[in-house]
């Protein structure tokens, strides 16, 4: 069973998706860790209320990114993590951790890379006026969601489609893709 510790900083849906997966067994591993940059996100109690531990920073309470990346890896060391998986975490993986965990971090981003990467891709997936985006699920290295590609899934941008609409179609699909990549990563 591979030891996961989850990245996130917001509201932790795919967090939820991936934690479900583990709880029921039907993902091959065992969740020992959330990190959360953001001391208010909601991830924070769905760990909290499913007995995760967590360590929570905020990164300006650091001289640097590699301060608070090294203290990351102690947590991670300790617990004997195995794989990062970033659920919505804002925040660059620096060539501290990289270093640490090579190709064992894996990202979901939601676009079909390597259109829109980076910040807000629904956002500008809407303003380039597409026909598709999508989700990717990504091996983690040193650019911005330049990793290799696990898998990707389309997804059609509908006349009308709203940033908001458009948000819970990847919702659905990042949910459902993401937990079935790292089941096939994690059950072989």
């Amino acid at each position: 069973m591979k030891k996961i510790a989850v990245f996130a900083s917001g509201n932790g849906s795919n967090f939820q998706a991936i934690l479900d997966a583990t709880k029921s067994g039907e993902m091959n591993a065992s969740m020992q860790l959330l990190v959360c940059d953001r001391p208010n996100a909601y991830c924070i109690e769905r760990a909290r209320q499913a007995g995760i531990p967590s360590f929570v920073f905020s990164a300006k309470n650091y001289e640097s990114k590699k301060q608070y990346e090294t203290e990351v890896i102690a947590h991670l060391k300790e617990l004997n993590v195995e794989f990062i998986i970033l659920a919505g975490y804002m925040r660059l993986i620096g060539p501290t951790i990289l270093d640490a965990f090579p190709g064992k971090i894996v990202n979901i981003h939601p676009s079909f890379l390597p259109l829109f990467p980076g910040k807000d891709a629904i956002g500008q997936a809407l303003q380039a006026g597409v026909e598709s985006t999508g989700v990717t699920v990504h091996f983690v290295d040193e650019g911005m969601d330049t990793g290799p590609i696990i898998a990707q899934e389309k997804i059609l941008i509908e006349n009308g489609d709203s940033k908001e609409s458009l948000e819970r179609k990847v919702h659905e699909v990042e949910h459902v893709l993401y937990v079935n990549t790292l089941k096939k990563l994690f059950n072989n």
